[in-house]
């Protein structure tokens, strides 16, 4: 099933045309990752950037840092940051993961309605309504969302929110999509927790 969603996320993209010149421009984002090292001291352990590419959807996108086992263990392992994950986190995991979002196109907007539900089809909760449109999904997470910059529209199932820098929301396993009806980028800081069955 995960080649099946790799296969269509390549065909979405193939369709959108790799979005606009200023997501092919790929933005970064710093990231500080620090540990306390054998010494008992607090050091850096990561300082570096993070590319934020589109290879999941228009929108360019870049995991920070991974979990897949809770409690956590902080033993010294790979950089948890580049450990490749689908939408979601594993079982009993986390993902911290920027996301920009391009203002919406006319051909995002004519994508089939469930071209995002198939590709979270492996995460996504039994319970919930068909998507009603292209971008909207859900997955078996709670999912912490800040808005860094630029406003964008949370639709869900028969309203939508409008929300601006600043904002925050608490997603729990329910119908989303997220559109920029602007004309700037939207960036949007999520952290996603994987979550029982609602």
């Amino acid at each position: 099933m995960k080649s099946l969603a790799q296969l269509l996320t390549l065909l979405v993209m193939l369709f959108l045309g790799c979005v606009s010149s200023w997501a092919q421009s790929a933005p970064q984002v710093r990231r500080v990752v620090t540990e306390v090292n054998e010494a008992g001291k607090a050091v850096v352990l990561f300082d570096d950037k993070i590319d934020l590419s589109t290879l999941r959807s228009p929108n360019p996108a870049g995991d920070v840092w991974i979990t897949q086992q809770f409690p956590l263990n902080f033993s010294q392992g790979p950089d948890w940051g580049k450990t490749h994950v689908g939408v979601s986190p594993g079982k009993n995991g986390t993902l911290f993961r920027i996301v920009d979002f391009v203002p919406t196109t006319e051909k995002i907007e004519k994508l089939p309605v469930d071209t995002m539900m198939k590709v979270v089809a492996d995460n996504a909760p039994k319970r919930g309504m068909p998507p009603r449109h292209s971008m909207m999904h859900r997955t078996r997470t709670v999912d912490y969302a800040l808005v860094l910059s630029g406003e964008i529209d949370m639709l869900l199932d028969e309203s939508e929110v409008h929300l601006k820098a600043g904002d925050v929301v608490v997603q729990q396993a329910s119908n989303h999509a997220w559109v920029n009806r602007g004309t700037q980028p939207c960036r949007v800081a999520f952290i996603l927790i994987d979550s029982q069955e609602p």
